[in-house]
């Protein structure tokens, strides 16, 4: 199954307004925080994960989905939460800890959650994972239309989790699909160090469902590969393990040295940028034209512009609030 054009450009569009989002977040995160480092201090306090490079991964898979459909993923979650739908002036608050954002900037940008379109993500390795099948679970218990996805790193594959949702996954032929987004390092650890096969998608034959590999960091070949998924799912057929090799081209988190990548890596990976790759290829098929490109580079643009200004101009939460909508003894 290929995608339309509409499509393409759907994807395209997404791809951009998460890279811009990213760029503008990269800067705003280091006001404060020279000429020494400290991740407290400034308008983004803690840690910050960039997805640059993960696009497609977003894209290819959310362009099947409809806000009925569950999304559960990672601590690296702005790719994954814009192509899903998610408000991007609320998400844009919580990542600036703002009373305005999607929990009232008590989760910060790993832990966003929008219950409109269904989507949550986490901190700890593998965690969306259960909470992924519980949602599937319940879809066939109740009858209720809608399908979920889990997407984790290559890392998470060796959690307990990824073995248990998997098995129960398939046991009650679950509607859930799980996406492993696979950038070669678990923080700093080569997945070569870290993992007995080098395609975590060979382990679906042992909790018997479909495994799909799929090599190119790209949004068509990803949405023609997960479409079958997708579709397995909504008939009540069961689930799958799909993995992409994509590319994280960024650190770990800002203010990673990524001393532990190969000499050269960065630059090939660089040179292999999903966006202008596929902007290319846009235009050489007659998707879009340059005219087009450029208004949607403005539009996208405008878009977290307005965002970070809600962001900056919303109100800092009370201190006495901290507690509230949180568990507390």
């Amino acid at each position: 199954m290929l995608p339309t054009n509409e499509q393409r450009r759907w994807m395209y569009r997404n791809m951009l307004i998460s890279r811009y989002m990213e760029e503008r977040i990269e800067t705003i995160y280091m006001e404060g925080k020279k000429p020494i480092f400290n991740m407290a201090n400034g308008p983004i306090p803690g840690e910050m994960h960039l997805s640059n490079g993960q696009e497609p991964c977003a894209v290819g898979v959310c362009c099947h989905l409809g806000t009925e459909d569950i999304v559960t993923a990672t601590h690296r979650p702005h790719h994954i939460a814009i192509a899903k739908g998610v408000d991007l002036k609320k998400m844009m608050a919580e990542i600036f800890g703002k009373k305005t954002g999607l929990s009232g900037g008590r989760g910060g940008h790993m832990h966003l959650f929008d219950k409109d379109v269904n989507f949550a993500c986490s901190g700890i390795i593998a965690q969306g994972m259960g909470p992924a099948v519980g949602a599937a679970l319940s879809r066939k218990l109740q009858r209720k239309s809608g399908i979920a996805i889990a997407y984790i790193g290559e890392g998470a594959a060796n959690q307990g989790a990824f073995h248990e949702t998997l098995n129960l996954a398939s046991v009650w032929k679950l509607p859930v699909i799980f996406i492993i987004e696979d950038n070669d390092w678990g923080i700093s650890v080569a997945k070569s160090t870290s993992t007995s096969v080098s395609k975590n998608s060979d382990r679906a034959a042992a909790y018997g469902m479909p495994g799909i590999f799929i090599k190119d960091n790209c949004p068509d070949q990803i949405f023609s590969a997960t479409a079958a998924a997708v579709e397995q799912a909504r008939c009540g057929d069961g689930p799958t393990l799909i993995e992409i090799k994509t590319s994280r081209l960024a650190g770990h988190f800002m203010g990673d040295a990524e001393d532990y990548r190969p000499k050269g890596e960065k630059e090939n990976l660089l040179k292999n940028d999903p966006i202008p790759t596929y902007r290319q290829a846009l235009l050489d098929e007659d998707v879009i034209t340059i005219e087009e490109d450029s208004a949607l580079v403005q539009e996208t643009q405008q878009l977290i512009e307005d965002a970070i200004t809600f962001a900056r101009e919303s109100d800092e939460p009370a201190p006495e609030e901290a507690l509230e909508h949180v568990f507390a003894h």
